[in-house]
């Protein structure tokens, strides 16, 4: 038989917890239970893959120390680890039997939050240990305290070998309810590789950098897809208004507020061709908002009455700006 025991307090001299699990640890010792006691203050770095130390023992102890409120962070970490990493086929095999010891109030509701984590957990649960102590020498040395830790401590070994049936908690119910809904299922070679990984700072660092790389290469791609369509769009509107105007020749730039780069029509004799990108020889520039530009292809507008109104505004030849609504005709929609 072998029983796990997970200290989750900050290892004080002066903490009643310790007192109380040595204590428990020296019964098990003489019955010949192989005990492994896991400080998870000294694991902090490393708390997500102490699950895989689940998959050998029998029974565990959790002992938490409360010392102004609750189980304290590294239990719930080590919980949180047993959620997400744990292997919960495992866990429905074992036992465990808080330990809680406060030097304030609140010890009952930490043995109940463990209690209760370890049922949704689907794991079986032993009776505990769960007091107040004022003064620590007065607690250690009083005999009849020893007598009902160490009773408690062989509780957990009968308990262990006669694999006794635990009534049925509504708790176990969020096993198989709300755990099904959020968890991941995962094989138990997969939850410990997966909980290795989340322990290393550094990869997990390197995976941050990798999703942010990966976030801003795929919203560049969707940015200069959505640019490229409403390219062609104008690229079309325009080829398709185009009505050739004898020896007229002229090269257009529009710069498009929403766009990064400026929009060139250059107009030839007979021929028409759109681009976005730099041209160092525009005749004239233009400067307008698209949800005006696609009024004028649309038709519900014209060049001249954008210019008029000043939605829209240019620099540059006039006669070549008053040639636009000539050389593109569009269609109402």
């Amino acid at each position: 038989m072998k029983v796990n025991v997970y200290y989750g307090g900050r290892g004080l001299i002066d903490d009643p917890t310790i007192y109380v699990i040595n204590k428990m640890i020296e019964v098990l010792d003489e019955l010949r239970v192989s005990v492994e006691k896991i400080n998870l203050f000294e694991q902090k770095s490393s708390i997500a893959t102490l699950p895989q130390t689940l998959k050998d023992a029998d029974g565990i102890i959790l002992a938490a120390s409360v010392e102004w409120f609750g189980i304290g962070g590294y239990m719930q970490q080590f919980l949180d680890a047993c959620w997400l990493f744990g292997n919960k086929d495992k866990i429905k095999t074992m036992y465990m039997q808080p330990v809680v010891m406060s030097t304030t109030y609140g010890e009952k509701d930490a043995e109940l939050t463990l209690i209760s984590a370890w049922e949704i957990l689907g794991g079986k649960i032993c009776d505990g240990v769960c007091g107040y102590v004022d003064n620590v020498v007065d607690f250690e040395m009083n005999k009849s305290y020893q007598a009902i830790i160490e009773k408690k401590a062989e509780n957990l070994y009968r308990t262990i070998s006669q694999k006794m049936i635990n009534l049925p908690s509504s708790n176990g119910a969020v096993t198989s309810t709300v755990g099904k809904a959020h968890h991941i299922d995962l094989t138990p070679k997969e939850s410990e590789l997966l909980s290795k990984h989340v322990a290393d700072d550094s990869y997990m660092k390197k995976q941050k950098e990798d999703i942010e790389e990966l976030s801003s290469m795929f919203k560049g791609m969707l940015n200069k897809k959505s640019d490229q369509r409403n390219v062609d769009e104008l690229e079309q509107s325009f080829n398709d208004a185009f009505t050739p105007n004898g020896e007229f020749e002229a090269v257009y730039e529009f710069n498009i507020a929403e766009k990064s780069e400026p929009f060139h029509i250059i107009v030839s004799k007979t021929d028409v061709k759109c681009y976005y990108g730099p041209n160092e020889s525009s005749d004239i520039t233009i400067k307008i908002s698209m949800s005006v530009l696609s009024d004028i292809t649309s038709g519900r507008m014209s060049f001249q009455r954008a210019f008029m109104t000043g939605e829209m505004t240019s620099r540059g030849d006039f006669k070549i700006l008053r040639m636009l609504d000539q050389l593109f005709v569009f269609k109402t929609d």
